[in-house]
């Protein structure tokens, strides 16, 4: 959510003027994130989150907003699009597609026990349920084809042994795996899209990566951010408070049990990939995040040399 375009307050009070949620006391932008521009919006009615997106089209913006619409409408804990007095929620501001949703309340949390990731789990599970019966369709933008560009893109700047590393886990990722529940995903569950009061989850943010892709992808990502141990090792309690809490409301399939070693070390390759990019090729911006990419770099090797298995009892 770094900040890539500036508005200026004359620009931001003719945009909101639109919208019935009062007049502007103040706003800020958010330096945290990678993809977006965002701003806290206050008025005399509360706070919101206005967020300039830099490089999505018109159907991915309607895919993404619509899921959130609906997933808040099925009582997910989700941002809500606000609409202007023409119902449009997307609407142009400093030359970039804006939108204006509701700023959820609590805190990140920095670190979490069973408690927390037991409640992730149980949110990604009610939030897959709930999507399916969104109507919106959109494969995963950062599946296996844009692995392969990613790669092309970063290999010549890596070292050979992160080089070799890179081209042995693609090669291992588009090998012969069995099919899995697929529907939508969040795709990027990590501690900081996640807000909680307390031990109450109370917000799951930034849905711009959500697509279609295998259902367990989810609970790969999130364990991979939320069950690390000071090794980058999965710490088993809060592991198996993710896994079991998740299955209690969508039971796990044997074959995803098998997958589960897989699937962990794809999540860590798309994130150790995009921050590769990220790191070689950052966008200009006023305030701008770059996360090292070797956090992932490890992770991936970590699950490589020891592969996890589900705590399903």
């Amino acid at each position: 959510m770094s900040v890539f375009t500036p508005v200026t307050r004359e620009q931001l009070q003719d945009w909101l003027s639109g919208c019935d949620v009062g007049a502007l006391a103040d706003f800020a932008g958010i330096a945290a994130g990678v993809q977006n521009t965002n701003y806290f919006v206050t008025t005399d009615r509360g706070t919101w989150v206005l967020t300039l997106f830099e490089t999505l089209g018109a159907a991915e913006l309607d895919f993404y907003l619509g899921l959130m619409a609906h997933l808040a409408r099925q009582g997910l804990p989700c941002p809500a699009p606000v609409a202007d007095g023409a119902g449009a929620i997307l609407r142009p501001l400093a030359g970039k597609p804006a939108v204006l949703v509701s700023r959820l309340t609590g805190q990140e949390v920095e670190a979490p026990g069973p408690a927390h990731c037991a409640a992730v789990g149980d949110a990604l599970a009610r939030l897959h349920l709930a999507a399916a019966t969104y109507d919106g369709v959109q494969d995963n933008p950062r599946g296996e084809a844009w692995r392969r560009q990613a790669a092309a893109q970063v290999l010549p700047l890596l070292s050979d042994e992160d080089g070799a590393l890179l081209q042995d886990e693609l090669a291992y990722q588009a090998g012969p795996a069995e099919a899995l529940p697929e529907g939508i995903v969040h795709a990027d569950l990590f501690r900081d899209n996640v807000l909680f009061q307390g031990e109450r989850l109370s917000g799951l943010l930034d849905f711009y990566f959500a697509a279609r892709d295998q259902l367990l992808f989810d609970l790969a990502v999130a364990a991979n951010d939320w069950c690390l141990d000071g090794a980058g090792n999965l710490e088993p309690g809060r592991t198996r408070a993710l896994l079991q809490a998740y299955h209690r409301r969508r039971p796990l399939q044997a074959a995803e049990a098998r997958a589960w070693p897989r699937l962990l070390r794809r999540a860590a390759l798309r994130f150790w990939l995009s921050r590769l990019q990220d790191f070689h090729a950052p966008r200009a911006g006023r305030q701008v995040l770059v996360k090292d990419p070797r956090h992932f770099r490890d992770l991936l090797l970590a699950r490589r040399r020891h592969p996890a298995a589900p705590w399903i009892d």
